[in-house]
């Protein structure tokens, strides 16, 4: 019997996507959410930093010339190729190609940079994400998130509400900041949805 949560696992979808361009996500720029956390210090300068489902970001660069560690991953062979090439100048940035999902550090990181990869995922893989996040990161680590608010059903995206969000990463595990602190960045490509960045601290 074929496991439907495997059905829903296509890495060939995704690398298809990259090379026909098909990539509505991405900004084509570095995300304003970056250059907010390096001001407010949740993320700093020496800290091993991770990048899920990185795809084609400019993030990971940016993060590796603010002085971070920078670990990225994705499942797509030519968005895994881009990040090496975009890393070359930065000899311990590294690059897994594979499944985000699975793949696990020897050490656990300072912080996760959630790179549009949560909303990008179907639903039915959140709670194996959630796992992911919480066994990546070290006690106190941080969980740089960008919850993506749309409203209609399907995807990707598939929205993030923060009710399912909080529902998803639940206080035993995670401590929320108050929802006022969440940082509304709407996505220019997304007919202006926001994504509201917040940062959930790892118990």
């Amino acid at each position: 019997m074929t496991d439907p949560v495997s059905e829903i696992r296509t890495p060939f979808d995704w690398e298809h996507r990259f090379r026909n361009e098909d990539a509505p996500w991405e900004r084509g720029h570095v995300h304003p959410a970056v250059a907010h956390w390096l001001e407010t210090g949740a993320l700093n300068a020496g800290e091993r930093v991770y990048v899920p489902g990185c795809g084609r970001g400019r993030e990971p660069k940016a993060l590796a010339e603010a002085g971070l560690d920078v670990t990225a991953s994705d499942v797509a062979p030519s968005a895994a190729a881009y990040q090496w090439e975009a890393l070359r100048p930065y000899p311990d940035a590294r690059i897994i190609e594979g499944d985000s999902l699975d793949w696990r550090p020897d050490e656990p990181f300072d912080a996760l940079y959630e790179q549009t990869f949560l909303c990008a995922i179907h639903p039915h893989q959140r709670d194996v994400y959630e796992a992911m996040a919480f066994q990546v990161l070290k006690p106190g680590g941080r969980l740089l998130a960008l919850f993506m608010q749309r409203d209609e059903r399907g995807g990707p995206p598939y929205g993030c509400s923060l009710e399912a969000m909080r529902d998803l990463f639940p206080d035993r595990r995670w401590i929320w900041p108050q929802d006022d602190a969440f940082v509304p960045f709407p996505h220019p490509n997304l007919g202006g949805k926001a994504e509201l960045g917040g940062v959930l601290v790892r118990r």
